[in-house]
């Protein structure tokens, strides 16, 4: 029997359900600072265990006054209302986001910044503001700096929340292939959101990708009819011809990608080339993300998924985005 496509699924999502949705990734619900294993040669992460611990314990102390009012109420209280973790590709920053999360009592919320821009997209801003205002805590993985009016939009709502009393922890990838190149995401991060940079501490989190330790590179595509084996063999598996696949997503709202791929084992794209267009490649990130929070495994045929982005938007303004997305679906292909 053929495999379902994904291109011919039509989720739908309300406004309940998309703030609703806003919890760390399925593998990511066990995690706690306790399941942070520190890298001894990094002493940076076990230091921003002891960071991230601290700010979790100042967010669930500050009572129904909110983050603020704790905060001035207890002139002594150190500590910022905004926590940021800046460093590379994976080295723990999304588990110690997740852990805060889990360690601070409700309400709360946990989205990545695409997630975020797709929700005020999808509700709009006063009512986003609204639904998250009432939070004491809004976590926030993968801010981006690279489209200045998402980064806005975003800015002037951590600043509508943080007025509202909402504590806000965030995260952000940085390039890992220069040595000293990274160490200006902080400072990028906070000359973006100036207005309130200085409610911000910023922890360095150091080290390598644990994705590429000692791992091989991506395995080499299957053929089609491989590919098409495999999926038919697997239980709750989908076939895509990835053409097909990348004209669904232009004509799906990156809100619903996620319930998209709900419930399927695995993901199999015939036919993979590189990303034609800028917008195409964007989708594919989005796409990507929502596999990789769930760990749904990606099998193609055509090109390598190491090959999905050509060099020219490897070289262009969306490149930590894009080497993200090769980081983690190539982690989804082994």
């Amino acid at each position: 029997m053929p495999a379902p496509r994904l291109s011919d699924r039509d989720p739908h999502v309300d406004a309940d359900e998309l703030i609703g949705a806003l919890v760390p990734p399925p593998r990511f619900d066990d995690v706690r600072f306790a399941t942070y294993v520190p890298n001894p040669d990094e002493p940076s992460q076990a230091a921003a265990v002891r960071e991230c611990q601290a700010f979790a314990e100042r967010v669930s102390g500050a009572g129904e006054r909110g983050w603020l009012g704790s905060l001035f109420r207890k002139q002594a209280e150190p500590g910022k209302p905004g926590l940021y973790l800046d460093g590379g590709f994976g080295v723990g920053k999304t588990h110690l986001l997740a852990s805060i999360w889990h360690a601070v009592p409700g309400p709360k919320a946990y989205g990545t910044f695409v997630e975020l821009t797709s929700l005020v997209g999808a509700l709009g801003f006063p009512e986003t503001v609204r639904r998250l205002s009432g939070h004491r805590l809004l976590a926030i993985d993968e801010f981006e700096l690279d489209d200045p009016g998402d980064t806005m939009l975003v800015t002037r709502l951590i600043k509508e929340l943080t007025a509202a009393g909402v504590a806000i922890a965030a995260t952000s990838n940085t390039l890992p292939d220069k040595l000293g190149e990274g160490r200006f995401a902080a400072a990028d991060f906070l000359r973006e959101i100036q207005s309130m940079a200085a409610k911000f501490t910023v922890v360095r989190v150091d080290g390598p990708d644990y994705r590429h330790r000692g791992l091989p590179d991506a395995p080499p595509p299957m053929s089609d009819e491989e590919l098409v084996a495999k999926a038919e063999s697997t239980p709750g598996a989908t076939l895509d011809d990835f053409a097909e696949l990348c004209a669904r997503l232009a004509r799906l709202h990156p809100s619903r990608y996620g319930r998209l791929v709900d419930g399927v084992t695995a993901v199999h794209l015939r036919g993979v080339t590189p990303a034609p267009d800028q917008a195409v490649a964007l989708r594919l990130v989005a796409l990507g993300d929502r596999l990789y929070d769930r760990d749904i495994p990606v099998a193609v045929s055509g090109e390598a998924l190491s090959e999905l982005f050509t060099p020219e938007m490897l070289n262009g303004g969306y490149r930590k985005k894009y080497l993200r997305a090769v980081s983690r679906l190539v982690a989804l292909s082994r």
